[in-house]
């Protein structure tokens, strides 16, 4: 027998994009899932009206949209805002719906760059690079606004951790320079060795060999950690070299001399994959 699934509320012919998370929903359903599955990266722009008015219009749930609004603008927590949308819903049994309560409210403890930064940190994770970039630069640029709830400047670890990501997020879009000069701020903040390893990392992938030993032997006081990252790479590369897709890769050698033409429809097929796959991280 078949089990079929009735929807809350009407699918919305214009999605919602959730603040933070720049995911597009288009059903109570769906906004339900992000929440759950996002619950530590929720903050307070969740609690919006157009969210509200997204339920009412899009969605057409009149009296949850009227009790929604009340918590909004009532000094309601996030916890309580987004619980309610939960149990509206009924995606969920009460005690997903308590579990996720208790995320939201673990994460009410963080500060608001604290918040912020988890919410950029996963567009790094989803590979959403350029928003992500946007999203460090707006915290570094606003830095002078954000203070604690002691009314204290946040942690220079913190400033540190966003620089860091930073990098990564540079790196991944082989920004080696740029992202080298984000590794080497943090590290000149923390003076975490993580920090200087990947300022390392980044001018080994920047730099021409010949530059890079250059580079090198100027690092007298850091060496030991000149020679860690070469065996780290070494041993990186050789674990690539058994992974099946730098097999597929080097067969490819043979099969470019054997079959000229499916040699050049294979590279076609492999320009376009990589060419969506960088786009996607410009979103």
């Amino acid at each position: 027998m078949m089990r079929v699934s009735v929807c809350v509320g009407d699918y919305a012919t214009t999605p919602y994009c959730i603040p933070g998370l720049e995911l597009n929903v288009y059903s109570m359903e769906e906004l339900c899932y992000c929440i759950k599955e996002n619950a530590f990266l929720l903050d307070f722009s969740l609690m919006n009206d157009g969210l509200i008015d997204w339920i009412e219009r899009q969605c057409g749930l009149k009296g949850l949209a009227k009790e929604l609004y009340h918590l909004a603008h009532k000094s309601g927590s996030l916890s309580t805002f987004a619980v309610t949308i939960l149990a509206y819903t009924g995606l969920y049994d009460e005690n997903v719906i308590r579990e996720t309560e208790q995320v939201l409210k673990k994460g009410a403890g963080l500060s608001t760059v604290e918040k912020r930064k988890s919410q950029v940190d996963y567009l790094v994770q989803q590979k959403k690079l350029l928003p992500a970039l946007r999203g460090y630069d707006q915290l570094l640029e606003n830095w002078g606004e954000y203070e604690t709830e002691q009314g204290q400047q946040p942690a220079a670890s913190t400033r540190s951790a966003i620089l860091h990501n930073k990098g990564v997020a540079y790196a991944g879009l082989m920004l080696y320079g740029q992202a080298a000069k984000c590794f080497l701020e943090a590290y000149g903040l923390s003076g975490q060795e993580a920090d200087y390893e990947g300022y390392l990392a980044a001018r080994r992938l920047e730099l021409t060999e010949g530059d890079y030993v250059a580079f090198a032997a100027e690092q007298a006081e850091n060496y030991q950690q000149v020679l860690k990252l070469e065996k780290r790479l070494e041993q990186l590369t050789q674990d690539w070299e058994q992974q099946p897709e730098y097999l597929r890769l080097y067969n490819r050698r043979e099969l470019r001399s054997a079959d000229r033409q499916k040699y050049m429809e294979e590279n076609d097929r492999l320009l376009q994959a990589l060419k969506s796959s960088y786009r996607k991280s410009l979103l």
